[in-house]
This record gives C-alpha cells, structure tokens and sequence, in this order.
C-alpha cells in the first residue's frame, strides 16, 4: 500500500511538473499550484494559470493538452470552449483551471480551496 502511494506521488509530480513546463512554454501567467488532497478525493492537485485574452487561454489549452499528450498524459474532460473566460482541463488527479484574470479575481478559486478566507488572512 505505501509502495502504490509512493509511485501515484511520484506519478503526481510528473504530472504537476509537465504542466507546470506546457504552461511556461506558452507563456500562461500568474502559475499557482494547489494540493487538494486534504479537502477532496476528487483530485489530488490544482493548477490555476491566468491567460492575456480567450485566444490566449484557447491557446494555452490547446498547448497544453497537446504537450501532455505527446509525454503520454491525457486530459479526459475540459470544460469551456474558445473564447471563453475560463477553460479546464481534467487530467483525473490534477485540474488545470485557466482564466482571465478578471474571471480568477471574481472565483477566487485559491481562497477557496487553500481553506483562506479575506478575514482569514493575515496581514502583510
């Protein structure tokens, strides 16, 4: 059991890792990575990327399904098409969430799932 959880970390890693690469090779902003282990059993990390327009978050999707795919990782769902102002892509352990700017303000999905609130916070 602890050898099947070490190699779906190490498996995680990689797949955090590549995604991490794709976006920076498309040039998505603003990269946040989220392990979500300890809030849900639907994934085990969340990548949130910002994109300069829809093209560029269309892009940046397409990009990045592509390059996975080529080192053998497949999404198996996005959600939103071009031009939208948010795409996902479901990689089963890790979801790639990327926004405009304005929609990742709005959402605020780091708040949500890192358990912060504004109150929360602490003040810098």
């Amino acid at each position: 059991m602890i050898e099947k959880t070490r190699e779906k970390n190490a498996h995680g890693a990689e797949l955090t890792q590549a995604v991490v690469e794709a976006l920076e090779n498309i040039k998505a902003t603003d990269i946040e990575i989220i392990d979500v282990r300890d809030k849900t059993s639907l994934m085990d990390t969340m990548i949130i990327a910002s994109g300069t327009s829809t093209r560029h978050i269309s892009a940046v999707v397409r990009s990045v399904a592509e390059e996975l795919k080529e080192k053998g990782y497949a999404s198996d769902h996005q959600e939103g098409e071009a031009g939208s102002d948010w795409v996902l892509l479901d990689f089963t352990d890790l979801v790639l969430h990327v926004m405009l700017p304005e929609a990742r303000a709005l959402y605020d999905l780091e708040s949500l799932w890192s358990g912060l609130t504004p109150e929360s916070e602490p003040d810098m």
